[in-house]
């Protein structure tokens, strides 16, 4: 079953613990937490104190993706709250090898982002064996009110293809514009993990589960 993981970025933080009650008894569902720093993407979201809440009304895997440039900082404190995948982004590491071996010493998980305009095929393939997920971004990082960028399609289809040719445990994870006009696309192409964020919060009703059916049908 596709994994879908509602971005709590775009839920009511007045509420967020009664927010996150309602992906209780919903399974293959992780929590998409979006950690910017002001720097690598112009806005400033949450640090360890709110995810360290966040953890505390959960039991879905944490799934971290940093958009900031010293992803290394952040080792320490996700790893104690118990973070499950730790994503960085391709394009803000130097050394990549020794860094995804660091990650795996603390993370069950580890993922690489990469932004629409960064060419995949520049990534060495020995990179993917090592790790678990990439991130597939869809929008521009950082920026609200983007629509879907269609050539992330061609991306989901490299990594599946890639993914079934070396029999990779990789998951294909997209975020940006996902709703239920593209899901069926997205999976159809290859992508095994949806982030959803305003498609899931804005659903007045405020029943979350008929928006992931929805991402699922």
């Amino acid at each position: 079953m596709t994994i879908i993981s509602p971005s709590i970025l775009s839920a009511d933080f007045m509420n967020l613990g009664r927010d996150l009650e309602k992906f209780k008894k919903e399974s293959d569902i992780w929590i998409h937490l979006d950690v910017m720093d002001g720097h690598y993407v112009p806005n400033l979201t949450f640090g360890a104190p709110v995810l360290r809440n966040i953890k505390s009304y959960t039991s879905h895997p944490l799934d971290a993706h940093l958009m900031v440039e010293n992803p290394q900082d952040y080792i320490e404190p996700l790893k104690k709250i118990g973070v499950h995948n730790f994503t960085f982004h391709w394009e803000v590491v130097t050394h990549h090898d020794s860094f995804i071996s660091d990650l795996k010493k603390s993370f069950k998980s580890v993922g690489v982002s990469i932004n629409p305009g960064t060419n995949i095929k520049n990534i060495p393939e020995y990179i993917f064996e090592k790790i678990d997920l990439v991130l597939v971004m869809s929008v521009n990082p950082g920026f609200g009110g983007q629509s879907f960028i269609e050539s992330s399609i061609d991306k989901i289809e490299y990594l599946h293809n890639l993914k079934t040719e070396k029999g990779l445990n990789l998951e294909i994870q997209v975020d940006g514009g996902v709703s239920n006009k593209n899901a069926k696309k997205l999976v159809d192409a290859g992508a095994t993990n949806l982030v959803a964020g305003s498609f899931i919060f804005s659903e007045e009703s405020g029943d979350y589960s008929k928006r992931i059916n929805q991402l699922r049908e």
